[in-house]
């Protein structure tokens, strides 16, 4: 029995696992949402969440602890012009890391709850497996399902009274 087992295992191996979380943080600081299972999103949502409450302080030490969590999946390539003559490639770390300072700074004074997991309808394609979407709370969702920001959702007009 899994008694005081905290978790989900998600019938993946522990670096399997830890590479998931990874790969699926990435993905939602780079693009604010992401579509997935009910229990990745639920799983990712800890993970993501002590990543922004790290990356608001700013310090060095808080930085070099996001980019360890992140691990190799926070490194863009950078390719030198002298790649040819066998220098070595160059690792660019900025991409990510800068996107989630971006990010933290919009959640200084929320003290928690940086994201919120909705369940879809439907069903995926390939599987049949349930749907969710996690994204950030300031992240509005239109519609047709593209991220719109906050402050450009517009207000319902008001109704006006015909005399």
């Amino acid at each position: 029995m899994r008694h005081l087992k905290a978790g989900r295992k998600l019938n993946r191996n522990p670096a399997h696992r830890r590479s998931l979380m990874r790969n699926m943080a990435c993905a939602l600081i780079e693009h604010g949402k992401i579509e997935t299972t009910p229990a990745k999103a639920k799983e990712l949502r800890p993970f993501i969440e002590r990543l922004i409450t790290m990356a608001r302080r700013g310090d060095l030490a808080s930085k070099r602890l996001v980019v360890s969590r992140l691990g190799p999946t926070a490194h863009t390539p950078l390719v030198s012009e002298k790649a040819n003559e066998g220098v070595e490639q160059a690792w660019k770390k900025v991409t990510v890391l800068k996107r989630l300072e971006e990010r933290a700074k919009g959640f200084i004074g929320r003290p928690g709850g940086y994201t919120r997991v909705l369940k879809l309808h439907g069903y995926r394609i390939g599987d049949g497996g349930a749907k969710a979407m996690i994204a950030f709370v300031d992240v509005e969702i239109g519609g047709s399902g593209t991220p719109v920001a906050a402050d450009a959702v517009k207000e319902p007009k008001a109704a006006t009274a015909k005399a």
